[in-house]
């Protein structure tokens, strides 16, 4: 396969996902977005490490509050925290600016206004809240790796369905991904939810799809697309919908 007719899988394209959404050090990649298939094994990746840690901390005899606290804290570092920056962001923006031009201006701003700040408390929260119960009911890494791998799937869908509202950032320069990779993706993430959670990945998946579409048709009427910031946000709000939706099935 020449480089003029890139193929669907590259032995590099984990380390890409890597690079662009942790903070891991690994060997960086030319190969962008068409990696996008291994996003959700960097989800995997991430989710395995934090919940390995989770699970010693109830084995050691901390409670599961403590634990879900430490747990969401590696997400973070390891992440470098920039899906809950996208998170803040995106809320600052959609909902602190009047027009199309103010709302990107304010997303591109590195502080924290109040809707932001109100935005990471309370995702943050339910996060927490929900990763608690299942952490007490003995469900350790299978809903952080189901969030984490669905959560980071629904990314290349988004921003083949939308377009990149500011033309520059993250998103844009990470281009658009193709159609079999994005897809590729999303098989894996269906794959691995239904291998861990049986049949009860059905409504798990549409619960995370519900805030993912929603804030999309919001970023469409309110930026004219998406950004890195918005798909960071799709992130966080998948990820809080797949763990609460587990705290009803388990």
């Amino acid at each position: 396969m020449s480089k003029a007719d890139p193929g669907l899988i590259e032995a590099e394209d984990i380390s890409v996902a890597l690079g662009l959404l942790t903070r891991l050090p690994v060997p960086g990649g030319t190969r962008g977005a068409r990696a996008a298939w291994a996003w959700p094994v960097a989800g995997f990746l991430v989710a395995l490490i934090a919940g390995l840690c989770g699970w010693f901390l109830l084995a050691i005899g901390l409670v599961p509050g403590v634990a879900a606290a430490t747990v969401l804290g590696i997400l973070a570092m390891l992440t470098g925290a920039m899906h809950e920056d996208g998170l803040a962001d995106s809320a600052d923006g959609l909902f602190g600016g009047w027009t199309v031009a103010r709302r990107l201006e304010i997303m591109k701003d590195s502080r924290i206004g109040t809707y932001g700040m109100l935005a990471l408390l309370l995702v943050t929260l339910a996060r927490w809240s929900a990763l608690s119960f299942l952490l007490a009911t003995g469900h350790t890494l299978a809903p952080l790796i189901v969030a984490a791998m669905l959560s980071r799937a629904a990314l290349p869908l988004a921003m083949i369905a939308m377009p990149n509202a500011r033309g520059e950032g993250l998103s844009q320069s990470a281009g658009v991904p193709p159609r079999p990779s994005a897809a590729l993706g999303l098989v894996l993430a269906l794959i691995a939810a239904i291998a861990l959670l049986g049949w009860a990945a059905i409504p798990v998946v549409l619960a995370a799809a519900v805030p993912i579409i929603a804030l999309a048709l919001l970023a469409q009427v309110k930026i004219g697309g998406q950004t890195g910031d918005i798909l960071g946000a799709m992130q966080q709000l998948g990820e809080v919908a797949v763990l609460s939706a587990l705290c009803g099935l388990v």
